[in-house]
Formats: C-alpha cells, sequence, structure tokens
C-alpha cells in the first residue's frame, strides 16, 4: 500500500506539473558546478534577497520558501553543493571542483499558484526541482550508437588533420607495428589505449572539444575498465575477422561501450529530461583560434542533434517526458564589459543557428542567454580626462589584480583572418 500511494502521488505531481527534471550540461570548463551552484543558492535564498527578477514568481513574490530534499534516485551520486559553496568561501576563494560524474540535486519550491486549478486545491503548491549535471562530452557519445566499429573509426582517421593530426603522432607511430589480425594481447590493447586516450586529452588542452568516445576524457567510475580500452583502427571491413584476435577484441570492447556505457546513460538519464540547459564557453575557442573555434562549434552542434526534442503533451509528462524547452548560455559574461554583452548572444545564435530551425519545426522554446553564475569582475570606465574606455577589474588565476579593456566580442561567425589582427584577450579571474 505504501508503494502503491508513493506512485499516486508522483503521478499527481507529475500531472499538475509540479516536477520538473532540468539538466545542465557543457563541454569542459563551460561552468557547470558553479552554474548549479549559484542556481541553487539563489532559489534557497529567494524568499528573503530579490535578486531572481527575471523569475516570475520570485517577482510577483509568490514563493513561500525553498530547501533541499533527499533525491529520489539514490544510485545517483549527490550534487556537491556544500563542498563548492565552502570552496568559494574560502579566503581567497577558489573555484568548484569541476564536473567528472553524473550528479543530481532537488530542491522542494513552495509557491502560491495562480491557477484556478491549483488554487481549488490548495492556496500552497510545491514544485520538485531535479537539477542533473552531466559532462558534454558524454552527449558527444550518442551519435556511437549509429555506427559500427569500422564507420566510428573511419570518422577518427579522417579527422586527423590540422593541430589533429599533429597531436596523434604518437599514438599513430605506435599504430605501425600493430597486428590487427594477430592474437590477442591485452597488454598491447591497453598500451595503446593509453596512447589514444593522451592524444584525446591533448586535443582537449589545445582547445578542440570533439572528442570521442567522450568518457576516455572523464571515465567517473570506469576508469580503467577494459570497457574503455579500445582504440579506432584501418581495415578491410570485408575482411573476416579472426576469433581471438586483436581486432575481435576492439570490436568486442566498443560494442560493449555502445551496449552498457552510451545506451545505458540514454536509458537510464537522459531520455528522463524534460528541460535543457547548455552552458558554452564562446571566449576560450576565441582566445584559442581559428581551429578550436570551428572545432567547438561542431561538437556544439553534435551536442544539439543529441537531444531527444518533442513538445511534451499532458500524457508525454507522466509517462514519457521529452526536452520541450532549450536554453543555451554563454558563460563568463563578466569576463568581458557589458557593452559585448550582445555580440556574446549574437554569437552564441548564429552558433547554433541549424538546429534552432529544426527545433523551431517542433514548436519547442528555446533561447540563448549571456550569464555569469558568479561575478569575478567589476566594471567600469578607464580614461584620461577627455575619453573614457570600458573596462574589467579583476584578480587572474594567477593572483594578480589587473584593469584592463578585454578586447571586441565579433557579433559574427569569425573567418580565418579574424585571428590574424587579433585585438583582444579574453583573461580568466
Amino acid at each position: 500500500m505504501k508503494r502503491i500511494k508513493q506512485e499516486v502521488n508522483e503521478f499527481l505531481h507529475r500531472s499538475l506539473d509540479s516536477h520538473v527534471r532540468i539538466a545542465v550540461t557543457g563541454l569542459s570548463r563551460a561552468g557547470k558546478t558553479a552554474y548549479i551552484t549559484s542556481m541553487v543558492n539563489q532559489l534557497l535564498h529567494t524568499s528573503t534577497h530579490y535578486n531572481l527578477p527575471l523569475l516570475g514568481a520570485a517577482r510577483e513574490s509568490r514563493i513561500i520558501g525553498a530547501k533541499r530534499v533527499p533525491q529520489k534516485n539514490m544510485m545517483v551520486p549527490r550534487f556537491g553543493y556544500d563542498t563548492a559553496i565552502s570552496q568559494l568561501a574560502q579566503t581567497p576563494p577558489i573555484w568548484p571542483v569541476p564536473t567528472r560524474d553524473v550528479s543530481e540535486i532537488r530542491l522542494a519550491i513552495k509557491y502560491k499558484p495562480k491557477s484556478r486549478t491549483k488554487k481549488l486545491i490548495s492556496s500552497a503548491s510545491t514544485l520538485y526541482v531535479d537539477i542533473i549535471d552531466y559532462p558534454g562530452e558524454w552527449l558527444l557519445d550518442l551519435p556511437l550508437l549509429q555506427l559500427d566499429f569500422h564507420e566510428w573509426s573511419k570518422t577518427q582517421f579522417e579527422a586527423l588533420k590540422g593541430k589533429r593530426g599533429e597531436l596523434a603522432e604518437t599514438w599513430q607511430s605506435s599504430l605501425e607495428g600493430f597486428d590487427l589480425y594477430g592474437p590477442l594481447d591485452e597488454r598491447v590493447i591497453e598500451t595503446l589505449s593509453q596512447e589514444y586516450t593522451q592524444y584525446l586529452h591533448a586535443c582537449k588542452e589545445h582547445g578542440l572539444h570533439w572528442v570521442q568516445p567522450g568518457r576516455f576524457v572523464l571515465p567517473g567510475d570506469l576508469a580503467g575498465a577494459p570497457v574503455l580500452q579500445f582504440f579506432p583502427c584501418e581495415y578491410d571491413e570485408h575482411k573476416e575477422v579472426p576469433k581471438g584476435s586483436m581486432l575481435a577484441a576492439l570490436i568486442a570492447r566498443y560494442e560493449e561501450y555502445q551496449t552498457k556505457v552510451v545506451k545505458a546513460f540514454y536509458n537510464n538519464h537522459f531520455s528522463s529530461f524534460d528541460r535543457q540547459i547548455v552552458l558554452v564557453d564562446c571566449l576560450q575557442p576565441l582566445n584559442a583560434g581559428y581551429e578550436s573555434f570551428q572545432d567547438m562549434k561542431s561538437a556544439l552542434e553534435q551536442t544539439i542533434a543529441s537531444f531527444e526534442y518533442g513538445k511534451s503533451s499532458f500524457l508525454r509528462r507522466l509517462f514519457a517526458p521529452k526536452i520541450d524547452k532549450v536554453l543555451f548560455a554563454a558563460t563568463k559574461a563578466d569576463h568581458v564589459t557589458p557593452e559585448q554583452h550582445p555580440n556574446l548572444v549574437s554569437i552564441l545564435q548564429q552558433m547554433v543557428h541549424p538546429s534552432w530551425q529544426q527545433v523551431a519545426y517542433e514548436n519547442i522554446e528555446m533561447n540563448c542567454i549571456t550569464l555569469a553564475s558568479i561575478q569575478a569582475t567589476q566594471s567600469g570606465f578607464i580614461g584620461d580626462g577627455e575619453s573614457k574606455v570600458p573596462a574589467l577589474q579583476g584578480v587572474t588565476l594567477d593572483d594578480e589584480s589587473i584593469t584592463l579593456f578585454p578586447g571586441e566580442v565579433p557579433s559574427k561567425l569569425p573567418n580565418e583572418s579574424y585571428w590574424q589582427n587579433k585585438g583582444f584577450e579574453f583573461t580568466s579571474f
């Protein structure tokens, strides 16, 4: 009876739209942990601190209060809110530890409803908000479900151009003596997998965000597992694969990765999201150069293509929730001067424009904004008395206090010549 009562209560919560699952993702260094920490902190204090004027219920003084409550899924780690807040409160403060795995936090927000239906039931309603944090790199793996090992390998070798080709030289030279059709030697596969993983890490260090498999750079609890020990190979797909060979083992591990890692992530987490927030750091790729910027744009397009879009009808919200609202946010807005914010929004809109058209057709609400989860700078002006220039004041990651104008953000997607006349330096504060 207790279990039936719980199921009925959950059914009613979803039928009255009093439960929502908000997923937050973004590629490494986009600021996911900082954003969720700030979001939770603001919501917990919104009944006494009027810092959320764009939240209708807060603006209309309808929020009674908010608190953290135990999450429903006890198999998912709890988001480290307390740790992040304590790190930010240190002297000097430090940035929270970045996202490495899926985590979750649940809030209960009590408010005065506007809906007549809800008013008839009670003068106060409760909205349960599940906020799920997960690495954007894991989204880059979802296309693998449509590719066999040979097809995936082909995409990886076709990508070895420019900087990627340079970074892959060590791993590729090690492949030269590798006997694909020889008997299985797990030590050899482990060594080559480590070199391939090092290549993927090097890509990210050089501002190249499209890496597959994404779990190789952010393994979570799978670190060291054989399912993360494979790599792409060039071979004749029409030739028979000998049993017990190196190639047979690589194919088997890839297929295991598809089923037990990628598909499991989709089934256990991704397919249950109602709302999606995608954080994008546009400034770091602008600093890194044309190749990095194009790579980030491509990775973002693949990320968007992975979402299961679909307007949530009443029945869908009860039994098969789908993402029906998507927000793209250009983070670290406090790292540029305020008059550059419209350009930051414009460049993000252009990056997601192809997918935006697809989403609009499905009648899904979508928007682009800029935000700073945690204000790290003060904006103002500097001048000589006759003219003034907008500027930022803050402390760099090297603990240096500076005042500067970081430069202009392009209002349109830049071509390669943009970096030849570099007039900007977007400092990390």
